[in-house]
């Protein structure tokens, strides 16, 4: 056999008949799975700060002398 019979034969073995987006559906639902935990994790430190509010109150009163007031953050 030449080389040109051997691809041909070479091709039909590697063609197949089938739902590609079937074969793709995992990767889809990984993704979606992977980017709903990093939803909610997220969605977990959503008004963290004003849980505290109480601390940072009392903090910015205890420590009200420490701050200098200069311009530009300097």
């Amino acid at each position: 056999m030449t080389f040109a019979p051997l691809l041909a034969l070479a091709v039909e073995e590697a063609e197949h008949h089938g739902n590609v987006a079937l074969e793709t559906v995992g990767y889809g639902l990984v993704a979606l799975t992977v980017f709903g935990v990093l939803a909610l994790v997220t969605a977990s430190y959503r008004n963290v700060a004003n849980r505290h509010a109480h601390k940072a109150e009392a903090y910015a009163r205890a420590h009200a002398n420490d701050v200098q007031q200069a311009g530009h953050g300097h």
